[in-house]
């Protein structure tokens, strides 16, 4: 039964507001980052800028420790990335594969981790660091981003692991291969998409968060970029040019990561959602 016009067009039409609504602050911020800073502090919004001028980004990259925050950041961020896949990958086969005593509660038991705000922690956590001398430090930070994102990691890739046929590793261990070399060879390269899917998920999370870092690295050297973000301030108010123009950069890499691994990571979160 074909469906009426009309009943195609208001789906279309939502999608397109919807598209609109998220894409407008992005188009505003770029645009903002390139007006010069008369259209800027204009009254009148400018909405399509007839010039464009670098002086922003000039000025958000000449910033007192851009450079260092932008190193912490990628190292902070890719250290718990990187250290969450490789506990989750372990945790999410056993998970998956094995049956044991206690495997239904220790799934409910993430489940309600990756529900709980991390925000009630917050004193716990400052007091815990402060009494391991452990303030302006990174590896505090790796460490909660890492357990910050380890939960929706370990369920993602639990899921997709269930999904891959048993058989594919029998066959293997059948051949002669050991289950250690039966899941490197077979099962982890079957994961690259549920791998790519939870990889971009940690990056954003660790990349975006702020409130941990604020309260546990007040040392400017020991930061992250979204607390520079916020210190493009003058006599006169905030400088939202240079403002822009620093959130513009500091938006660049987690773009590039999902133009990057866009279909991989869509493909790895629907393939992974199945009832295991």
């Amino acid at each position: 039964m074909k469906r009426s016009p009309l009943a195609r067009l208001w789906p279309n039409a939502t999608a397109v507001v919807l598209f609109i609504g998220f894409a407008f602050p992005v188009y505003w911020m770029f645009t903002t980052a390139f007006k010069p800073t008369s259209d800027v502090i204009t009254e009148d919004p400018v909405w399509f800028p007839t010039s464009a001028t670098l002086d922003h980004f000039q000025k958000a990259l000449d910033a007192k420790n851009f450079w260092t925050l932008v190193g912490n950041s990628l190292t902070v961020t890719l250290s718990a990335v990187a250290l969450s896949l490789v506990i989750a990958l372990l945790a999410a086969f056993s998970l998956a594969r094995m049956r044991f005593k206690g495997r239904r509660g220790f799934l409910v038991t993430f489940m309600i981790a990756q529900m709980a705000p991390w925000e009630v922690l917050v004193i716990a956590i400052y007091m815990l660091v402060r009494d391991g001398d452990m303030l302006n430090s990174l590896l505090p930070l790796t460490l909660f981003y890492m357990v910050m994102v380890l939960p929706f990691t370990i369920l993602t890739l639990r899921a997709y692991v269930a999904a891959i046929p048993k058989e594919l590793e029998e066959s293997a261990m059948v051949d002669g291969c050991t289950r250690p070399q039966a899941f490197v060879r077979v099962i982890f390269p079957l994961l690259a998409p549920g791998l790519m899917a939870t990889s971009l998920f940690g990056f954003i999370t660790a990349w975006n968060e702020f409130p941990l870092v604020l309260i546990l690295n007040k040392d400017p050297e020991a930061q992250t970029l979204p607390l520079w973000l916020s210190s493009f301030q003058t006599a006169f108010g905030d400088d939202w040019g240079a403002t822009m123009a620093a959130a513009s950069l500091f938006a660049i890499p987690i773009l590039v990561l999902f133009l990057f691994l866009q279909r991989k990571a869509v493909g790895g979160l629907t393939s992974g959602a199945v009832k295991g």
